[in-house]
Order: structure tokens, then C-alpha cells, then sequence
């Protein structure tokens, strides 16, 4: 095994060599999410790729992994967005008019601009309502909205997204309070509004006002992150479980000389830290000084608190205010600081000191240098600084036009959403791959095109190694021996694509050793399957399929651990993407049922149709695939595809006589044996997951496993096609029949009249030539040989007129 290097924020630069505390273990805490809300693609980015790093340190390193991850279920956002959430519950119930209604939402509407949008209230010192908004909103914040940025120089970013989302909430409850419904539209501005007037009236006592929201969203995380493959925590941790061992953590953090109390709260005391001889902001030591970092660190409900030392001092525990949950400690009832919570449940679980500890690029300040910070202060002995953590891993965010996707800026897709519409797990998950863990991310158009043809083109060779061992008939050897394949004689050195391959094993292995560089192998992936195909589609007898069969099995192996196969388990031996779950005690009968079905019919109605006898055919029809399905579950096979396939041989083979019989055949057997071959082919098989690939000059069909559903979409999509050329077809038909009947009805027309209706002539010659207009001068000369050439071609098709039809 290649030595190990990794990223480690706190060492910037190239990836540095990773050493674990003890042999062959990783202890690992994982920022988990604050839970107030959905999970959208940017927690998707953080967490699959954490998932990723992770799975390659089981499964293909074999280190034996402590995996810790908290639910931040008490925080400012979470105490806000649920105190609001009760408080316009309560608002509802009240019986308004429609006057107080608008009064109301008018209000609102005000105080939100002067919080949020503070240039509307700027002007012709009119008061802002609901008719000079827009143009008070263009002329203030036109620039933005058109895709510039506040300063008028570089970039939009998170400034203007914010911007935007305050813009777009004023905007809806404009549309909202003009037709008398805040309640259905205007929520954004009404939940701060009414939080102004009424969070002192809540009895937070009760914290179920608090934990129902927490929980709902917890149970939604952990759906989303279950959906995405993503394999769950071995140790999960909430901070309402450790409120009394975090006010015990920050005592004695007082008691040794680097935090303080004043008026009721806790505060870290950087300067004591610092003259202790320990380092403060060691992750992002340029952004110590970062009030707007600082001050989103504290939270919202943080600003009011006072009675600080120094100016970046961070609230350790919380005075808790009216409104606010409390606990009891020595200083008051309060609440843990943010910062605190993830120090106190990652050393319960892990101790002093952990290998890893990670989370998303924008936690390192202040957040994980807080926690740095106050569990060093904590465990350090006087004259020696502590090592809390080794490696810290940031994931990149995940950007949307310029911009972080974040909840806070509502520029988000939920996971859910995500699923549901644009991304499977699998192509989620492949998008994360092709770049790099520790890089932001922003998914473009080209970035979805190469990762779905990437997938694509594993599906297809997956498919294809398949189809070519089931005619081979050389699946089962090949399931017994093993994921490697082939094995290379250590006296003779590896030829063709067996060299290919262990030049790929050698290469994956030192990219995932260059701290889980996944991007390349993605590409060596891509490469040794380019090779195989190569070798695939080379002239009759040069297929190395023993070798084509060993790449598979690998290829199957490291997307397994990279987690892209939700039904394959460890050590991942198969071939190809699992059809269904891996299971010890998939009951092979039940297994088999669908494919013994399809054979079942196929037989009885090959049988139906009175064929003539021939050797072929009553071979086929006297074939019994039940000895070989035995075999297979005396070997222990489980996959079901794999049990199926003494069945689709046997339907293959019966299909494919049909085919070459039918050529033969008497009239009146034609249609019903291509009916029944179209039948087996595009309904029994591909209804579960079988398609047979024809080939020309009497070649056997190619049995090739692929998802029912494709399958069944191509098919309805090749319907609607065959609907529309059919359709297409009938109209041009009609449209061919009109424009012929219309060509002999003014055939019909002798050339002595075709002229005589017409009101702009008087008079016409014996032939039917017009000799005067309407007005009695005569007609000019170059109309009069536009008219002949006219009286000409009528002539013509005259004549064909009367020999077609007889003049009739």
C-alpha cells in the first residue's frame, strides 16, 4: 500500500503524509447539520464527499473507521426560525378585518425594508407602500437586479444574493397584501415582524416549540443522506443531550484562566490563550480580524449580549433572553455557545485528541478555530500546548451563480427536489467525483455532460462483458473465481489488456493515496474501459474476454467503494452494477420467478402456433432449464440475474429459432411468428430489465441486463416516434390526395372558359383569350401573353384531364 497523504488545513499547501494515532484506526468527527430546515445540494456536496473519503479508507484501505457526526438541534436559527414558526400559528388564529389585515401586512413590510433594503425609505420622503415600491426598488437596487453587483465592480456574489432574496421576499408580499392575503404569501416579512413584537410573550419552558421542528428535520436529513448511498454515522450526537457536560467543559475552562463571565454569559479569552503561549486562528489566521465572520459566528441573537473583553472574545455559554430555551448552570439559565458544542461531543465520543475532524470550507472560521481554540485551552497543561486534532478536512462548497448555495440565501435546490427532477444518487455522486474533495464546486452544463457520459459509458460496458459471458457460457465459472479474475504468474509478466489493467490498479492506487484524488480515477476508469473496448470490438478471435472480464470485475470493485452502487456490499465481487440488493437470503425460488415466467410463456405459445416439426425446434421445445437454475443454487449464487439466466438462454434460443424459421414459413405463420418474436423481445423481456440484441448472418442474440425502466422508455419513446411518422405519414398521404383532386377539379376546366368569369375582362375571342378589360380599352400586350401562357398550360392539363377521365 501506498503511504497515505491528505489535504490538512491545518498544514496549507500539498497534501502532507497521514499518520493515525494508532495503527490501522481512524477516529473521526463530522460537523454535522444544523437542523431547521431541508437539506439542499450544497449539504449533498459536503456529505457525499465526506462519504466518499470515508468509504475509500474502509474499503479499499481497510482502516478501521470511528465515525462520529453531530445534529446541531439548539442554535440562533434554530431558535428563530421555530419561535417565528409558533408565533404566526398563533397570529392566524386571530380574527383580523380586512383593514386590520392590511394594516398589518403594510407594517411588516415597512420594518423589513428598514432591517433588510434600508435605501427603499430613502426618496421624495413619501412613506414606502405597496404602490412606490417598484420603482423605489428599481432605482435603488436596478444595478443588482440586472445581474450587477453593489460596488459596480467584479463579481455577484453572497452580498447580492442576499440582496436578491430580500428583494424577492418584498416583492411576493407586495402581491400578497395588495390582494388582502399576508398570510399566503407575505409570510417572509410577517415571522421577523411579529418575532419583533412578540418573543417575549413565548413560554419557552416548553421546548417542544424548539424539538418538533428539530426532529421533523433530522428524520428529513437522514432520508436525504439514506437516498444518496451515503452510509450513516457509527455515533451520532445531539447538543440537547449535552447540555449539563457542556456547562462542566466551559467551567473548567474558566478555572483555567481563558474564559470570564460577564452579565450572565461565557466568553473564550483570546488574549489569555494567546499569552499562554497557545495559537489562535490557526485555520484561518488571516480572518481573525473578520467582524462579519465573527459576528455570524455568535449569531443573530448574540448581538445584544455584552460585558466583553476583547473584541473577538466568543460566547462560550449564553445568557438566554425572553424567548430564548435556557438550562441551568452556575452562571444563570442559559444556552451553549455554537462553538462549544462540537468541542464537548466529539471528545465524549473520541477523547482528547481524533485524527480527523471535518465539515464544509465555510466552518473553518470561526468555527472550527473556536473549537480548536477552546478544547486546546481545555486539555492543555501549563507550559505545553495541546494536539486536539491532526487533520482537519474542509469540503469546497457548492456555488450557484457566483454565490454559496445556502439556506440562509435561499438559493437552493432541497435534495429531495434534486432527486425527484434532475439527479439520480448515482450521477449526483459522479458530478462530487469529478472534482476534487477540497475544491468548490460550481455544476455547470458541461460538468452534467461529462459525468453522464461517463456513467453512460460504464452502464454500457457493464452490459456489454455481460452479454458476451452469458454467450460464452462462461458466467458461472467466472462468478466462482473471484473479483480479481485472472491471476498473473508472478514468473511471467502481464501481456495486453492484463497489463492495461495492473498499470490502472497501480495508477488508482497512488491517486486515491494523493489525498483521494477521485477526478483521476475517473479518468483511469474511463481509460481501461476505452482499452476494453477496443478489444471488445477487434475481429472474430482476437477478444481477450478472461482479460475483458477482469477489468469488469475491477471496475465493479473501486465504484463499489466509491459508493455508486447503493445495492452492493463489501467487498464488492460482483460483475457490474447489483440488480437488487446483496442479500445472504434472497430466496432463490421467488429470485426466479419473473424470468421462469417470460420462458414459460414463450414456450407455450411457440408450441400454439402448430410449427413443423424439425430436430432445432423440438429440441428447444424438450429443453428444461430447471437442472442448470439447481446448479446454480447448490454454488451459492444470489444475484438474481445471474439465477435467470438458464431461462433467458432458453428464451433466447427458442426466439432465435423463430427468427430463422420464418423466412421458411407457410403465409398464413408468418405474421403470428414475428408477432410473437416483436412480443418476447419489446413486452415479456424488457417488462423485467432483458433485452435481446438481434445480430445478422444467424448469429445468436445477445442477452444484455439493463434497467426496466430504461427499457421501457426507450420503448414508449420509440412508440411515439413510430405514432408521429405514422401520423406524419397519414397527413402528407391526405395532403397528396387533396392537392390531386384539386389539380383535376381545375383540370376540369376547358381552356375556352377559364377566362370567362372573370368580371376584370368584357370581352373574349372565339378560343376564350381576353380581348378587352372591364372598362372597354383593350387589353395591354404583355398581360395578354401572361394570359396565353396561362391558356396554354390549361390546355395541356386539359388534355390530360380527358384522357384520364373521358371528358366525363
Amino acid at each position: 500500500m501506498d503511504s497515505i497523504k491528505v489535504h490538512n488545513s491545518l498544514r496549507p499547501g500539498p497534501p502532507v503524509l497521514f499518520t493515525p494515532i494508532e495503527q490501522g484506526k481512524i477516529s473521526w468527527y463530522a460537523c454535522g447539520p444544523t437542523v431547521y430546515d431541508h437539506s439542499h445540494l450544497g449539504h449533498a456536496r459536503n456529505y457525499v464527499s465526506t462519504d466518499i473519503i470515508r468509504r475509500i479508507l474502509l474499503h479499499y484501505f481497510g482502516f478501521d473507521v470511528k465515525f462520529v457526526m453531530n445534529f446541531t438541534d439548539i442554535d440562533d436559527k434554530i431558535i428563530l426560525r421555530a419561535r417565528r414558526q409558533r408565533l404566526l400559528e398563533i397570529e392566524k388564529k386571530k380574527k383580523y378585518t380586512d383593514a386590520e389585515l392590511t394594516e398589518l401586512g403594510i407594517a411588516a413590510f415597512r420594518a423589513y425594508a428598514k432591517s433588510n433594503l434600508p435605501k427603499l425609505l430613502e426618496g421624495d420622503g413619501a412613506p414606502l407602500d405597496l404602490q412606490n415600491y417598484i420603482p423605489r426598488r428599481d432605482a435603488a437596487y436596478g444595478q443588482v437586479l440586472a445581474g450587477g453587483t453593489l460596488t459596480g465592480d467584479g463579481r455577484p456574489g453572497d452580498d447580492e444574493a442576499k440582496l436578491k432574496m430580500h428583494i424577492s421576499n418584498m416583492t411576493t408580499a407586495v402581491i400578497a397584501i395588495g390582494g388582502n392575503q399576508p398570510f399566503s404569501g407575505a409570510e417572509e416579512i410577517l415571522l421577523p415582524y411579529f418575532d419583533s413584537l412578540y418573543k417575549e410573550s413565548l413560554d419557552t419552558s416548553d421546548q417542544t416549540i424548539f424539538t418538533s421542528l428539530t426532529q421533523l428535520m433530522e428524520n428529513e436529513f437522514t432520508k436525504d443522506m439514506d437516498a444518496l448511498n451515503v452510509l450513516r454515522p457509527d455515533v451520532v450526537t445531539r447538543v440537547t443531550e449535552y447540555v449539563p457536560q457542556i456547562a462542566s467543559f466551559v467551567e473548567k475552562v474558566v478555572e483555567k484562566g481563558f474564559a470570564y463571565e460577564a452579565q450572565g454569559s461565557v466568553y473564550f479569552d483570546i488574549a489569555a490563550f494567546e499569552k499562554a503561549g497557545n495559537t489562535y486562528a490557526r485555520l484561518r489566521p488571516e480572518s481573525r480580524n473578520d467582524k462579519a465572520l465573527q459576528e455570524e459566528g455568535e449569531g443573530s441573537l448574540g448581538k445584544s449580549l455584552g460585558g466583553k473583553r476583547g473584541p473577538s472574545d466568543f460566547a462560550l455559554w449564553k445568557k438566554s433572553k425572553p424567548g430564548e430555551p435556557y438550562w441551568p448552570s452556575k452562571w444563570g439559565n442559559g444556552r451553549p455557545g455554537w462553538h462549544i458544542e462540537c468541542s464537548v461531543m466529539a471528545s465524549d465520543v473520541l477523547g482528547s485528541r481524533m485524527d480527523f475532524h471535518s465539515g464544509g470550507i465555510d466552518l473553518a472560521f470561526p468555527h472550527h478555530d473556536n473549537e480548536l481554540a477552546q478544547s486546546e485551552a481545555y486539555y492543555c497543561k501549563h507550559g505545553h500546548e495541546h494536539v486536539w486534532v491532526n487533520y482537519f478536512l474542509h469540503m469546497g462548497h457548492l456555488s450557484i451563480s457566483g454565490s454559496k448555495m445556502s439556506k440562509s440565501l435561499k438559493n437552493f435546490q432541497t435534495i429531495k427536489d434534486a432527486l425527484a427532477s434532475t439527479y439520480t444518487a448515482r450521477s449526483m455522486r459522479i458530478v462530487f467525483l469529478h472534482g476534487r474533495w477540497n475544491d468548490g464546486v460550481e455544476i455547470t452544463p458541461s460538468m452534467r455532460t461529462q459525468a453522464d457520459t461517463w456513467e453512460t459509458t460504464v452502464n454500457n460496458f457493464f452490459t456489454n462483458v455481460k452479454s458476451l459471458l452469458v454467450e460464452a457460457n462462461e458466467t458461472t465459472s467466472a462468478v466462482k473465481s473471484g473479483v480479481e479474475g485472472l491471476s498473473i504468474s508472478e514468473n511471467k509478466p502481464a501481456e495486453g489488456l492484463l497489463a492495461e489493467l495492473e498499470q490502472a490498479k497501480k495508477e488508482v492506487s497512488l491517486a486515491l493515496s494523493n489525498s483521494f484524488d477521485t477526478p483521476q480515477v475517473m479518468r483511469i476508469i474511463a481509460d481501461i474501459i476505452r482499452k476494453a473496448n477496443i478489444n471488445i470490438g477487434a475481429p472474430n478471435g482476437n477478444l481477450e474476454l478472461p482479460a475483458v472480464e477482469s477489468i469488469a470485475r475491477w471496475v465493479t470493485k473501486i465504484v463499489g467503494i466509491l459508493g455508486l452502487d447503493a445495492n452492493a456490499k463489501p467487498p464488492y465481487e460482483g460483475l457490474g452494477w447489483a440488480s437488487t440488493a446483496m442479500s445472504a437470503d434472497v430466496d432463490p425460488t421467488a429470485a426466479v420467478q419473473p424470468y421462469k415466467a417470460v420462458y414459460n410463456s414463450v414456450l407455450s405459445d411457440t408450441e400454439s402456433l402448430g410449427l413443423p416439426t424439425s430436430e432445432t425446434l423440438a429440441s428447444l421445445l424438450s429443453q428444461s432449464p430447471g437442472p442448470e437454475f439447481d446448479s446454480l443454487v447448490e454454488a451459492g449464487i444470489r444475484d438474481p440475474e445471474q439465477l435467470g439466466l438458464p431461462y433467458l438462454r432458453a428464451t433466447s434460443k427458442l426466439r432465435d429459432e423463430l427468427r430463422r424459421i420464418v423466412a421458411s414459413a407457410a403465409p398464413e405463420l408468418k405474421a403470428s411468428i414475428l408477432n410473437l418474436s416483436d412480443r418476447i423481445r419489446d413486452f415479456d423481456l424488457t417488462n423485467i430489465g432483458v433485452y435481446l440484441d438481434d445480430r445478422p448472418d444467424g448469429q445468436p442474440s445477445l442477452i444484455k441486463f439493463i434497467p426496466a425502466a430504461e427499457l421501457v422508455a426507450a420503448r414508449e419513446e420509440k412508440a411515439a416516434k413510430d405514432a408521429e411518422k405514422a401520423k406524419a405519414k397519414e397527413e402528407a398521404r391526405l395532403a397528396r390526395e387533396k392537392a390531386e383532386a384539386e389539380k383535376w377539379e381545375k383540370a376540369k376546366i376547358a381552356p375556352q372558359d377559364m377566362f370567362k368569369g372573370d368580371d376584370r375582362y368584357s370581352e373574349w375571342d372565339s378560343e376564350g383569350m381576353p380581348t378587352k378589360l372591364k372598362d372597354g380599352s383593350e387589353v395591354p400586350k404583355a398581360q395578354l401573353k401572361k394570359l396565353k401562357k396561362e391558356w396554354d398550360r390549361q390546355t395541356k392539363v386539359h388534355g390530360e384531364y380527358i384522357t384520364k377521365f373521358g371528358g366525363l
